[in-house]
């Protein structure tokens, strides 16, 4: 039987509201949905373990301890994304590889959004699918033979 791999996900500010939060952008599933569909879908080659904040410092320290506990971290830094150089810099920092989701498109939103500090040190970014961006980056990850 293959190992499984250990996956993080973790998730920023606001996305605790998600099924609430402006459902016209990011949907009427929670984040708690979120966490069934992943374990569900991948129950034979992934063990997770998930996280959510909406303190930038909680976010880093869990970055921080990914290293030689994940084998990957699936980042939503959320609003974090535009403005947050010390998670930037907590990603330039370790050595567990990251891949930035988001469930809206931040390209297509306000100018504001259309930057990300954190893109640069992840592996690869995936956003616009709404929840399914998770499932993709995963998926993704997991057929490239990682």
């Amino acid at each position: 039987m293959m190992e499984k791999k250990k996956v993080w996900v973790v998730n920023g500010p606001n996305l605790n509201l998600l099924g609430t939060r402006e459902p016209e952008i990011y949907g009427h599933e929670t984040l708690k949905d979120l966490e069934e569909q992943l374990t569900q879908q991948f129950i034979e080659q992934v063990e997770f373990t998930f996280f959510q904040s909406n303190y930038e410092g909680q976010l880093i320290d869990w970055l921080q301890q990914s290293v030689g506990h994940a084998d990957l971290v699936l980042l939503n830094p959320a609003a974090y994304t535009h403005t947050s150089l010390a998670l930037a810099d907590a990603l330039a920092a370790i050595t567990t590889p990251v891949i930035e989701v988001h469930i809206s498109n931040p390209a297509s939103r306000q100018d504001l959004r259309r930057v990300s500090l954190t893109a640069p040190f992840c592996i690869a970014s995936i956003a616009g699918f709404g929840l399914n961006s998770y499932q993709f980056a995963l998926s993704a990850w997991l057929n490239q033979g990682s």
